[in-house]
C-alpha cells in the first residue's frame, strides 16, 4: 500500500479534544475507503459499513435508541465489542439521508465513539435532500498522491530529505527532475502510482486510465437527471481533458455549441465531485483574494496523468526533456496547480491566478498563493529574469518582496531590479519537485 500523508492529519483529528465526526470528501479512486482501512488498524475495534450495501444500510437506518443502534452495528458486522478506541467508518453516506443526520447524534451523545463519512461526491450532489449537522461535523479533504508521496511509492525515501532543505537538492537535482518528469507523466491516482511502482511501464497503465475514465463517465449516467446537463457533463469529460490549464470561455465550450448557462451547471456538478476546478483571475495584490468570477477561468483538472492519457498528449511529455516545451506550458501549469493543492488537506482550498486587464498591456500571473499574510506570485516559465514581464507587474504593484518562478532548473535565490519602477525584489527559482515545500521555502526567505 501507498503511504499517504494524510494518515498523519487522521491521527491530529484521533487525538483532539474537539474531534467531530469527520466527513473525507475526495473524487473517485483516490483512496478514501483505503486510508480509513488502513488508520483503522489503530483502533480496538473498528467496524465498517457500505451504504451501497443493503444490509449495511438497513441497520443504519433502524429505527431505535441509539445505544442500541450501536450494539446492532457490531452485531451486523459480527464483531464483539472491546474494552478501548471505537472507529465507525461509514462508506457512501450519500446513499442515506437518515444516516446523514445521525451524524449530529453521534457527536452530541456519544463523543467517545470515533466516526468517519465517505462519499462519492458526483452521487452525493444530486438528488440527495440532505445535508450534512452545521457545527457537528468536520471535513478533511483526500487528493491524488502528491510528489512526495510517489517518491515514497518509487523506493525513493531518501529523497524526502533533500526537499525538505533546498540547498540540499541542488547536487542530485537531475535525479530529481527525472523523477518529477515521471510522476508528471504518471500523475498521481493511486491505484496508477502502486501499478507503476511495480512495472515502471507507463504504458502497462492504460486499463487503470480507462478504468477511472468510465467510471466517472458512469457516474454522470447515473446520477445526472436533466438531459441536456448529461450530454454538456459527457461532452466535458470526453473532450475537455484538452482544455486543462487553458482560459476557457463557457458559452459554446470547446465549440459544442452548449450555451454558458448549460456548461456552468455541468462545471459546477463536476467541480463538486473534485474532479476539476475553474480557477478564476484577480487584481488583488494583498489579501483577501477577490476572485473576479465573471471573467474568464483557467481549467484545472484533478490528475496530470488522466490529462495526459485523455487528451492524448503523453508520447509527447514523455519524449521531452523540459516539461514547459510540452503543450505551450500547459502540462507544467497543470501539475503546478495539482502540487498546490497538495499543501494542505482543507476542502475549501481554491487556486487563483492574477490578470491584469487593460487593453493595451494585458498581463497574467500563472498562480497566487496566500501565505500568512501575504500573497505571493508563482510564475511556471523559463527565460531571463528580465523578460518574467507578468510578474514584474505584479511587484510594481505589490506592497511584498518576494515572487516564485517554478522551473525545471536547479534552487537559486535572485534579486531582481524590477523593470517597471526600479525596486528590488527576491525571486525564489524553485524547482517543479520543490513546489511541495512552498510555505516552508517562502517563510524561510521573507
Amino acid at each position: 500500500m501507498i503511504e499517504r500523508t494524510a494518515i498523519q492529519e487522521l491521527e491530529k483529528w484521533k487525538n483532539s479534544e474537539y474531534r467531530k465526526p469527520l466527513i473525507l470528501r475526495g473524487a473517485r479512486q483516490v483512496g478514501k475507503t483505503t486510508i480509513v482501512n488502513n488508520f483503522g488498524k489503530s483502533y480496538d475495534n473498528y467496524l465498517y459499513f457500505n451504504l451501497e450495501k443493503t444490509s449495511h444500510k438497513e441497520t443504519l437506518e433502524q429505527e431505535m435508541p441509539l445505544d442500541d443502534k450501536i450494539n446492532l452495528m457490531f452485531a451486523a458486522v459480527g464483531k464483539v465489542r472491546k474494552n478501548g478506541k471505537t472507529l465507525i467508518f461509514i462508506d457512501e453516506i450519500q446513499n442515506s439521508p437518515k444516516t446523514i443526520a445521525l451524524l449530529r447524534y453521534f457527536y452530541e451523545e456519544h463523543p467517545d465513539l470515533h466516526i468517519i463519512a465517505a462519499g462519492s461526491l458526483l452521487e452525493n450532489i444530486v438528488d440527495v435532500n440532505a445535508s450534512f449537522p452545521v457545527g457537528r461535523v468536520q471535513y478533511m479533504a483526500l487528493r491524488p498522491c502528491s510528489f512526495r508521496e510517489f517518491a515514497v511509492a518509487m523506493g525513493k525515501q531518501y529523497f524526502l530529505q533533500l526537499l525538505d532543505n533546498p540547498l540540499y537538492s541542488v547536487p542530485m537535482h537531475s535525479e530529481l527532475i527525472s523523477l518529477f518528469n515521471q510522476y508528471t507523466i504518471v500523475g498521481g491516482m493511486p491505484e496508477v502510482v502502486q501499478r507503476y511502482s511495480q512495472q515502471r511501464d507507463v504504458l502497462a497503465m492504460d486499463d487503470v486510465y480507462d478504468t477511472l475514465l468510465q467510471a466517472y463517465r458512469e457516474d454522470t449516467e447515473k446520477y445526472v437527471r436533466k438531459n441536456k446537463i448529461l450530454e454538456t457533463v459527457r461532452f466535458i469529460l470526453e473532450a475537455g481533458w484538452r482544455a486543462a490549464g487553458e482560459t476557457i470561455t463557457l458559452g459554446n465550450f470547446m465549440d459544442s455549441g452548449y450555451k454558458s448557462g448549460e456548461v456552468s451547471q455541468a462545471f459546477k456538478l463536476l467541480e463538486k465531485a473534485m474532479l476539476l476546478e475553474l480557477a478564476y483571475p484577480t487584481e488583488s495584490v494583498q489579501v483577501p483574494i477577490m476572485p473576479q468570477i465573471n471573467r474568464t477561468p483557467k481549467l484545472l483538472w484533478l490528475d496530470t496523468g488522466l490529462v495526459n492519457y485523455a487528451a492524448g498528449v503523453r508520447s509527447e511529455i514523455i519524449s521531452a526533456k523540459n516539461i514547459l516545451d510540452v503543450w505551450r506550458g500547459r502540462i507544467g501549469e497543470q501539475i503546478v496547480a495539482q502540487e498546490l493543492l497538495t499543501l494542505n488537506n482543507k476542502v475549501g482550498q481554491r487556486r487563483n491566478f492574477w490578470a491584469r486587464n487593460k487593453a493595451q498591456s494585458p498581463v497574467e500571473v500563472d498562480f497566487i498563493y496566500q501565505i500568512d499574510s501575504q500573497i505571493i506570485p508563482i510564475e511556471v516559465k523559463m527565460g531571463h529574469n528580465s523578460s518574467l514581464k507578468s510578474l514584474h507587474s505584479f511587484m510594481s504593484q505589490s506592497p511584498n518582496d518576494l515572487a516564485i518562478r517554478v522551473w525545471p532548473e536547479a534552487f537559486s535565490v535572485d534579486d531582481v531590479k524590477n523593470s517597471l519602477n526600479g525596486k528590488t525584489f527576491r525571486l525564489i527559482n524553485l524547482p517543479f519537485y520543490l513546489v511541495g515545500g512552498l510555505v516552508d521555502v517562502v517563510r524561510k526567505y521573507l
